[in-house]
């Protein structure tokens, strides 16, 4: 078993502890946030967890093996720092960081100290993301030609950090992750409506090596709730929706055609409509974060590289950082560097 301690108490937290406190694999010891009422109420919930208000406590502990990072963004370098100095393993929610440098120096300790450094990217794991992966690179699904996906909702807002960096992490990663490459520039607008500096809507545009291209909205400023990813492809095209609870995933099997031809030495291209099934394949319903812990668990025991890896995490952040200087810049196109 792989002894845990988990700093953060608060919204993402509880639920790693549960699914941590589950697995068979995990010997979740300890527990702490700075508020010790969050502290009391995880270990009432469950009594055979320590807590303490001091996060290095857990830092100092020998017997911890792993440390799971549940913090405020703007914590994450700093505390995933002393963990892997410390010599442990690490699970931290996203994003890594809050800047490259920052993220690829994390990434650099870890592989140098040949410790686990893993990134909460959650939908990596979602049985429903990983099965559209597994479409959109058929044959039949053809080249992915782009990508757009809504994350929106009316709040939590965050005055630390803007709904880009709080919300966009997550269609990044989903992104990168199914075209297997990192975008090479990319365009952000947004406003800021409730408090100055921190934008509560975001539109970001990226482009890719492949030529494929993506569009990501994201804000707490909206009057449902959606979490919705369309991709579409040269011969089908499908949607995942998240918070649908039966169809999270459908296959269009219909698109456009355009065909080349010669009339009078003039060319021109034909297009015609082809309209197909609509699939809804069977999806597992394990629940991804349980998959993500799980995955931790194995990559610390069996000395694995993670699907999220710091390298991952790293990506994400620096193309949340050129996102954030075009967005500066009243939406420049921004090279992302990732190297």
């Amino acid at each position: 078993m792989v002894r845990i301690g988990l700093i953060g108490c608060g919204y993402w937290g509880p639920n790693l502890v549960r699914n941590l406190a589950e697995l068979e694999e995990a010997d979740l010891a300890v527990v702490a946030d700075v508020d010790a009422s969050k502290v009391r109420k995880l270990t009432r919930r469950y009594p055979f967890l320590r807590g303490t208000e001091d996060p290095g406590e857990i830092l100092r502990d020998a017997a911890i093996e792993a440390v799971v990072i549940a913090t405020p963004a703007e914590t994450h370098f700093d505390l995933a720092r002393r963990a892997l100095e410390a010599g442990k393993h690490v699970l931290v929610e996203k994003p890594l960081a809050m800047n490259p440098d920052e993220s690829r120096r994390l990434a650099e300790l870890a592989d140098r100290t040949g410790l686990t450094l893993m990134v909460g990217h959650t939908f990596e794991y979602n049985p429903a993301v990983r099965r559209l992966k597994a479409l959109a690179r058929e044959e039949a699904f053809g080249k992915t030609r782009y990508i757009y996906s809504t994350r929106v909702n009316l709040g939590i807002f965050r005055p630390e950090i803007n709904a880009m960096w709080n919300l966009a992490p997550h269609d990044l990663s989903i992104l990168f992750y199914l075209l297997d490459e990192a975008p090479v520039s990319v365009i952000a607008l947004g406003k800021a409506f409730l408090k100055p500096g921190v934008e509560d809507v975001v539109f970001l545009y990226l482009e890719f090596p492949s030529g494929a291209v993506a569009h990501v909205h994201v804000s707490w400023l909206d009057p449902s709730k959606v979490r919705r990813l369309t991709v579409v492809g040269e011969k089908r095209m499908a949607v995942y929706d998240d918070l649908d609870s039966e169809q999270k995933l459908k296959l269009y099997d219909r698109g456009l055609e355009s065909t080349l031809f010669v009339d009078g030495g003039i060319q021109d291209y034909q297009v015609r409509l082809r309209a197909g099934d609509i699939l809804a394949p069977k999806i597992e319903t394990t629940e991804p974060l349980r998959i993500e812990c799980a995955h931790f668990i194995e990559c610390v025991r069996d000395k694995k590289r993670p699907l999220t890896d710091g390298w991952s995490g790293h990506r994400v952040v620096a193309a949340l950082a050129a996102a954030d200087e075009s967005l500066r810049a009243g939406g420049a196109r921004t090279a992302v560097r990732v190297a």
